[in-house]
């Protein structure tokens, strides 16, 4: 059985099922803006993805990454002192592609131009709260895991119960 990735945004929960592992749980960060899917809302995008790419293999814990290129950092407090304003991609970087054309691909809802991830954030970063820019945050750890368990092309299914 091939895995899959459930994101409950109103959980703020990630599951992994399937695959070679036993099911794992992990606590997120979505949107803060809430679900949705155009460009330049800052809402997490809902609907059936895939892991397109993943980036960040062998770097350390708390990587720091800028374009999706790790900068040679590590974060630390004193480094955020620093930089106040960036939003931090730590660790490890899944990026998401949509799978559902004019719902989360192509045009002005392509969750991949939109560089939407799941990737870690600061530790000290809130989970089960939503605070992100768009992208899934969850903890460092917790992405390394995910990174080491999910292949490329795993079906990540996005969804906000009603």
């Amino acid at each position: 059985m091939q895995s899959r990735i459930l994101v409950d945004l109103f959980e703020q929960s990630l599951v992994l099922t399937g695959g070679a592992g036993a099911t794992r749980r992990y606590s997120i960060s979505s949107a803060k803006n809430g679900a949705g899917e155009q460009m330049g809302s800052g809402c997490t995008p809902l609907g059936r993805h895939v892991i397109q790419a993943k980036i960040g293999n062998g770097c350390p814990a708390g990587a720091v990454f800028v374009g999706r290129r790790p900068t040679g950092e590590v974060y630390t407090p004193d480094l955020a002192k620093q930089f106040p304003h960036r939003d931090w991609i730590l660790s490890r970087i899944l990026w998401l592609k949509g799978c559902e054309p004019g719902r989360n691909r192509y045009g002005r809802v392509d969750t991949m131009r939109r560089h939407i991830y799941i990737h870690g954030c600061p530790d000290s970063e809130p989970m089960g709260t939503p605070l992100s820019h768009g992208c899934i945050r969850m903890r460092n750890a917790d992405v390394i895991e995910l990174f080491d368990l999910a292949a490329a092309g795993t079906t990540v299914l996005i969804f906000k119960p009603t």
